[in-house]
């Protein structure tokens, strides 16, 4: 059995009322078979050891059964791998390494994203907020940080977000996720 490295990204624990440690979550994941686990902050990252026949949605879906039977309520989680997520940091139309970490973010989606989705969000309104689209993940610069971001709130409505999952991480998550999940 040829296994990949995987990241799970939790969407919305532990910063609400959906409190999800990461130790339980840790049990879950090696309950469902995985190995090499790691969790990283406290904010529903996880990376694990798979096998790399299973399909990402899968994994995901298993999780967030498993998940919601312990825990008695649902979250939901993509699961990427670490190709996609090198992809994800390589492909950032910013300028990532002048920026501070927490200054640009990506949200990850379930799906594709279209520009139409989008196309009603009067961009220079935010400057000098921007965001950029990718495959299946939306990049955004917010100089003075996400909890303040003008942009990140009107991009997290959710007619914007129909028929998706969308969960968020900061610079520095997506490149400590990229180097947690490398072969």
């Amino acid at each position: 059995m040829k296994t990949k490295r995987y990241a799970a990204l939790l969407r919305g624990v532990n910063v609400g009322g959906a409190k999800v440690p990461m130790a339980e979550l840790r049990g879950l994941l090696a309950e469902l078979g995985h190995t090499d686990i790691t969790t990283y902050l406290n904010s529903g990252n996880a990376v694990f050891g798979a096998d790399a026949g299973i399909p990402q949605d899968d994994l995901a879906r298993d999780l967030e059964t498993a998940i919601e039977k312990h825990f008695g309520f649902p979250v939901a989680c993509l699961v990427r791998d670490h190709t996609y997520l090198r992809a994800v940091a390589d492909g950032c139309p910013f300028p990532a390494d002048a920026l501070e970490g927490k200054q640009l973010h990506a949200t990850y989606y379930s799906g594709p994203l279209g520009p139409d989705r989008f196309a009603g969000i009067d961009t220079q309104a935010y400057l000098p907020e921007e965001f950029r689209l990718g495959d299946k993940v939306l990049y955004l610069y917010a100089p003075g940080g996400l909890g303040r971001s003008k942009l990140a709130e009107a991009l997290a409505k959710p007619a914007l977000n129909k028929g998706l999952i969308p969960t968020s991480r900061n610079w520095n998550t997506v490149r400590k996720l990229v180097e947690l999940t490398a072969p």
